[in-house]
């Protein structure tokens, strides 16, 4: 019996991961969207438990889009429940686990209490040196790099920043992200093939995975087998190796 010869696998140092499927998933076992959501949000401290102890230095999870507020109002009314059930069902076992919490997003269209609480989550855990898991909530790319743009232009008119020292550097250095390791792999769950207006500039040279898995069944087996993938990618940043 010949036997093939596994590939090791290489963790990945930042991982990102759109977290879809959780209403279609509800809806085949007949129960209603935000049941879904519930799992989705659990599986966020399975995941990241399980990014932890492989040695992942950052996650960055896509909870809530700045799009996302199209939706149904109860839908919407639901996922603004995460931040209080984020605070007190995971933070014991996050403190547990030295793992760090970041938010990325927008704050302006939030509840006054909902600010509160991501602000405590923040403060509580800036101290910890485990995995960072960085909640993108509310977020979108387009209102990130519009806010770089007008930070930049501000400096720009006022004479602090000169239009011809504008580089890549400059806007990566004001990104949300800008405290993370570079993204090397992002994970869309549920088989669509589309990045949703999540991590555009963060993803320009990160390895891409899609999996029909939904997010709610996303778990440490399915994790496995994208970080095996990833480990079989070539990545050449755009030039030739050897």
């Amino acid at each position: 019996m010949i036997f093939k010869k596994k590939t090791p696998m290489t963790v990945p140092a930042h991982v990102a991961i759109i977290l879809d499927g959780n209403g279609r998933w509800a809806k085949r076992r007949g129960m209603p969207r935000t049941f879904g959501h519930q799992k989705g949000i659990e599986n966020i401290r399975t995941i990241a438990l399980a990014c932890s102890k492989k040695g992942v230095k950052a996650l960055s999870v896509f909870a809530f889009s700045t799009e996302n507020w199209k939706r149904p109002q109860p839908e919407v009314d639901f996922l603004m429940t995460m931040p209080e059930q984020f605070e007190k069902q995971y933070s014991e076992d996050f403190e547990k686990h030295d793992i760090k919490v970041v938010f990325s997003g927008r704050k302006t269209k939030m509840s006054q209490t909902n600010r509160e609480i991501l602000e405590r989550i923040t403060a509580n855990s800036a101290n910890r040196n485990g995995l960072i898991v960085n909640i993108c909530f509310d977020y979108g790319s387009y209102d990130e790099l519009t806010t770089v743009v007008r930070s930049i232009a501000k400096d720009c008119v006022e004479g602090s920043l000169p239009v011809d020292e504008i580089t890549p550097k400059t806007i990566e250095e004001r990104l949300f992200t800008k405290d993370l390791p570079k993204l090397d792999l992002l994970i869309r769950t549920s088989g669509e093939i589309r990045l949703s207006n999540f991590l555009l500039w963060q993803s320009a040279y990160s390895e891409l995975y899609f999996t029909k898995t939904p997010w709610p069944a996303f778990d440490e087996a399915a994790l496995d087998k994208a970080f095996r993938a990833y480990s079989k990618r070539d990545r050449r940043y755009g030039g030739l190796k050897g």
